[in-house]
């Protein structure tokens, strides 16, 4: 019997979109964010998202974007892929923030749908495309609806696949029957954006995650996802019953920068749990929570 080919990886399997640290009065701590990208290529990541979501992006200017892209691609030395958030609601800025990741030596760009305006899927293609034809990084495509409040729709994969810089998709959609039709259909590398689905869509195929609580599960993952490849869906789907509980805290409270920044404060990689606003720091209680979920994964001791 024939084993089924693995996945394409473009970005490898295990991505963490990093949290990015600030001082106590909320200034850039790239001392911090340089040993905290080396922790987590460390511990099983084989890329890192910088300047996303999880990195409080809205918050930093272009150039701190561009410094701490800098930064963590000389800290982990070409050990693993980085890969640049770049997307906004304004095709040119995009285009602006694609071309300014090249030049800090990111590997790839992560390309979100544009937020709040809700484009038309003619102006989806459009903003993509053009966005590709900036430079010659691979992108993935960041599909989140939840947040973005505009999904691409079938035709629209059909169309991007077609650009050989588009290679990539980080799915947040929640549906996995729609993953399986897109990534069966196009060909496009598939990554599951959404922790708590991180066992679903490897196990239909997926290429990876790309994940917000692997600042503290990246091991796990890695383990994960070579279980499933050579088969073993029994172990692969224990080791995701046993940080599941860790997920749930920190993706429980649709926050999951302020909650990882907790974590990493916990396991001793940040000195202090410091957002921007709007984002606002998690509280002791919160903090409390993540404690208790990482000391019963084992994944830090109780004091």
């Amino acid at each position: 019997m024939t084993s089924p080919a693995l996945p394409t990886r473009p970005f490898g399997a295990v991505l963490t979109a990093m949290a990015t640290p600030f001082t106590d009065d909320g200034a850039l701590d790239l001392v911090t964010a340089g040993h905290l990208a080396r922790f987590l290529v460390e511990r099983g990541n084989h890329g890192l998202v910088i300047n996303g979501t999880t990195g409080e992006a809205p918050t930093t200017s272009d150039a701190e974007k561009a410094e701490l892209l800098r930064i963590v691609v000389d800290a982990t030395g070409g050990a693993a892929y980085i890969v640049a958030g770049i997307g906004t609601n304004n095709t040119a800025h995009s285009v602006h923030l694609a071309r300014e990741a090249q030049a800090a030596g990111a590997h790839g760009l992560l390309v979100v749908t544009p937020y709040y305006s809700r484009p038309s899927q003619d102006g989806l293609v459009q903003h993509f495309l053009r966005i590709a034809d900036a430079t010659d990084l691979p992108i993935m495509i960041y599909d989140i609806p939840g947040r973005s409040g505009v999904k691409v729709e079938d035709d629209t994969y059909d169309k991007l696949a077609a650009h050989p810089q588009i290679v990539a998709v980080k799915d947040a959609v929640g549906d996995t029957a729609h993953a399986w039709r897109i990534m069966s259909r196009t060909g496009l590398a598939w990554y599951s954006g959404d922790d708590a689905l991180n066992f679903a869509l490897l196990a239909q195929g997926g290429a990876g995650v790309v994940s917000t609580v692997g600042h503290v599960t990246g091991q796990a993952w890695a383990q994960m996802s070579n279980a499933i490849d050579i088969g073993d869906l029994p172990r692969a789907r224990a080791i995701f019953g046993h940080v599941m509980p860790v997920v749930d805290t920190i993706m429980g409270t649709g926050q999951g920068a302020p909650m990882v920044k907790a974590a990493l404060e916990i396991i001793g990689i940040c000195r202090n749990r410091t957002t921007r606003l709007p984002v606002f720091p998690a509280t002791e209680a919160e903090a409390g929570r993540v404690r208790e979920a990482l000391i019963a994964a084992g994944l830090v001791g109780r004091r």
